[in-house]
């Protein structure tokens, strides 16, 4: 069980690391969400965004991750 625990602290700090990069440098990663094919619809006061091909992205992203780390 200690294991487990070791595994969500080092997780929690990659992601709070992670964090901490996009914050102080948020031009880093500026083009994620802005993807052609991304839904974006604004009329009058009314705005609905849904970064479809972000999302797709994403999941090949990780999914090829977790298949070479095979966790």
């Amino acid at each position: 069980m200690q294991e487990i625990g070791k595994l969500v602290v080092v997780i929690g700090l990659l992601l709070v690391a992670i964090g901490v990069i996009l914050w102080r440098f948020p031009s880093l990663l500026g083009w994620v969400g802005k993807l052609p094919g991304d839904i974006s619809v604004q009329k009058g006061n009314f705005s609905f965004y849904f970064p479809i091909v972000t999302c797709v992205l994403v999941s090949i992203v990780l999914t090829l991750l977790v298949w070479l780390f095979r966790l």
